[in-house]
C-alpha cells in the first residue's frame, strides 16, 4: 500500500518515503507514503491560505455534506478499515472496530453541530436595533495527530476544522500514515473541493517546528505527548512576521490515571473494568487506568483476584480474534516500558504480575502490576504500556489524596456502594472525566465529551457541544434598524431607472 502526499487537491510524490511496518511482525511492510520536506510544505501552506478564500463562505449545509459522506463511506468499508487498524496500530479487532466507529461519530456530530452554531442568534430584543452573534473561520489549522487513535483523533481534529470553514494541513503519526492516507482518499472522493485538506506526514523533528512557525498557521489542533505539546504551546507564542492572527491551540495531551476501589466496593463487579482500563490496547490510551488506589481493607483480596485475573489474559498477534493485549506500537515504546519496569523494582515497588516481554516477532510486553507508594517513578510519569501502578489507600482521605496527586487530571474513576463517597468524588475529583462503578475508559462522542486539565491538557471537550467554537472566531453584528434616511424599495426603484 502506498500513499504520496496531497497537497491542493493533487498527489505528490516525493523521493523520501515514511515507512509503515506491522507491530504485530516489524519484519513485515505494510506500506510507505511520500515523505514531505519545506518545500512540500510551503506548497500546501499556500494552496490552503488560497482555498481558504472561498471556503469560508461555503454553506454550512455544504461543508457539513462532506462530513456525513466520509462517515458514510466509513460505515460502508468498516472491516477493510479495522482490518488496516488491526495491521498497522497492532489494535485488537474489538478496538480496531471501536476506533473506525468513534471516526464515524466525529463526523456526523461535527457536522450536526456545524449546522446548530451556524445559525445567527440575537442577543437581547432592543427596539430599534438588532444586535446578533455568530462565528468565522480562523483560517488554516494545522492537525497533528497520535498513532494511538489514528483514525478517530485524526478524523476528530480534521472533521472539526474542515466543517468550520478552515482549510487543514493534515500530519498524521509517522506509525500510523497509511490510515491516514485512507482518510485523505475519502475526503477526496467525498468531493471536497480542491486544497481544503492537504496531506502532508513529514518527520516532525525535521520541519514540525518550521511548520509551527509559519505565519500562514492560525491554529493548530495537537494531540499527544506532553513534552511535544507544551513545547507547540511555547512556540506559538512568538508572534511572526506577516502573521495576521493570535496562534490557538487545541491542546490534548496524557494522563496519569487513577481508579479508587474503597471499602464499599464491589472487587468481582470491579476486576472487568480496571482490567479492561489498564490493559485494553496495551495501555496505550491516554485515558488508561495506570494507578489503582484501593482502600486497606479490602486490599489483600483485591489485589489476589486482580493479579489472577491479568494472568489469564490472552497475549499475542492482534490479528488473531482472542487476542486480548497485542504489542505495544514500536520498538522504542517497547524499551522504555521495560526501563519503566526496572526503575520502578529499583524505587522499592514489589511486582506481583510481570508480563513475558518479547521483541522477537513482534514488540510484546504482557500485564505487568506493581506494588507501589505515592513517590514511586510508575506512581507519577506517564508510560503508556501496560503496567499498573497499586497503591494502598489509609482510608477515603488517603484515596482521594492519591487520586488527586498527579500532574495530569484526564480521566479517573472510583468503584463505592457509599453514597457520601460517590458525592465527594463527584465534587472533588480532579479530573477532565469522571467515571463511577465502570471503566475509566471508552468515551463516546457527544454522550461523554473526552479532554483534561492540568498537564492533560487546556480544557477542550472533543466530541463535546463547544469544541466547534475553539475553531472559530466570535463575532457581534450591531444594525440599527428604523432605517433613518432609508427608503424602502429603493434598490429596486434604482433598478428601474437603469
Amino acid at each position: 500500500m502506498h500513499y504520496d502526499l496531497h497537497i491542493g487537491g493533487q498527489w505528490v510524490t516525493t523521493d523520501e518515503k515514511i515507512v509503515s511496518v506491522n507491530p504485530d511482525h516489524t519484519s513485515q511492510v505494510l506500506g510507505n507514503v511520500s515523505k514531505a520536506g519545506k518545500g512540500e510544505i510551503e506548497q500546501a501552506l499556500s494552496d490552503a491560505k488560497d482555498a481558504f478564500e472561498s471556503w469560508q463562505y461555503t454553506d454550512i449545509e455544504e461543508r457539513a455534506g462532506y462530513l456525513y459522506n466520509v462517515a458514510q463511506q466509513m460505515q460502508n468499508d468498516v472491516f477493510d478499515l479495522s482490518a488496516l487498524l488491526v495491521y498497522e496500530s497492532g489494535k485488537t479487532w474489538k478496538e480496531a472496530h471501536a476506533d473506525v466507529n468513534e471516526a464515524v461519530d466525529f463526523l456526523n456530530f461535527y457536522g450536526m453541530e456545524m449546522e446548530r452554531l451556524g445559525k445567527e442568534v440575537k442577543t437581547q430584543n432592543i427596539l430599534g436595533e438588532d444586535n446578533i452573534t455568530s462565528y468565522v473561520p480562523k483560517g488554516t489549522v494545522v492537525v497533528i495527530a497520535p498513532w494511538n487513535f489514528p483514525l478517530a483523533i485524526l478524523a476528530g481534529m480534521t472533521s472539526a476544522a474542515i466543517v468550520t470553514g478552515n482549510t487543514v494541513l493534515m500530519k498524521p503519526a509517522s506509525d500510523t500514515p497509511l490510515i491516514a492516507g485512507k482518510l485523505m482518499e475519502m475526503f477526496e472522493k467525498s468531493g471536497l473541493p480542491l486544497g481544503v485538506l492537504n496531506y502532508v506526514p513529514c518527520n516532525g523533528s525535521e520541519v514540525g517546528n518550521y511548520l509551527i512557525d509559519s505565519s500562514l498557521v492560525d491554529m493548530i489542533a495537537f494531540t499527544g505527548s506532553r513534552e511535544v505539546g507544551l513545547g507547540i504551546n511555547e512556540r506559538i507564542s512568538q508572534v511572526q512576521s506577516g502573521q495576521q492572527n493570535v496562534k490557538t491551540l487545541v491542546l490534548e495531551m496524557g494522563g496519569k490515571n487513577g481508579l479508587i476501589l474503597d471499602h464499599s466496593a464491589d472487587v468481582d463487579e470491579a476486576i472487568p473494568g480496571i482490567l479492561n482500563s489498564a490493559f485494553g490496547y496495551q495501555g496505550q490510551k491516554c485515558s488508561a487506568c495506570s494507578r489503582l488506589i484501593v482502600d486497606e481493607e479490602i486490599y489483600d483480596k483485591t489485589l489476589e483476584k486482580l493479579v489472577a485475573s491479568a494472568r489469564a489474559l490472552v497475549v499475542g498477534d492482534a490479528s488473531c480474534p482472542d487476542t486480548e493485549v497485542g504489542p505495544v506500537i514500536n520498538h522504542k515504546a517497547y524499551g522504555k516500558i521495560r526501563e519503566y519496569i526496572r526503575k520502578a523494582e529499583e524505587d522499592g515497588g514489589i511486582v506481583r504480575l510481570k508480563g513475558e516481554c518479547s521483541d522477537e516477532m513482534g514488540n510484546y510486553i504482557g500485564p505487568t502490576i506493581i506494588e507501589v507508594d505515592s513517590e514511586n517513578v510508575i506512581a507519577k510519569e506517564e508510560i503508556f504500556g501496560p503496567v499498573l501502578a497499586v497503591m494502598k489507600a489509609k482510608g477515603f482521605d488517603d484515596a482521594m489524596r492519591l487520586l488527586n496527586e498527579t500532574d495530569y487530571a484526564l480521566t479517573g474513576g472510583i468503584y463505592s456502594r457509599t453514597p457520601s463517597h460517590i458525592e465527594r468524588f463527584k465534587r472533588e475529583a480532579r479530573v477532565g472525566n469522571r467515571y463511577i462503578n465502570r471503566g475509566i475508559t471508552g468515551a463516546i462522542v457527544e454522550r461523554q465529551p473526552f479532554g483534561g486539565f492540568k498537564m492533560s491538557g487546556a480544557g477542550s471537550k472533543a466530541g463535546g457541544t463547544n469544541y466547534l467554537s475553539l475553531f472559530m472566531f466570535g463575532v457581534t453584528t450591531s444594525e440599527e434598524s428604523t432605517r433613518k434616511g432609508h427608503i424602502p424599495g429603493i434598490e429596486k426603484f434604482a433598478e428601474g431607472m437603469e
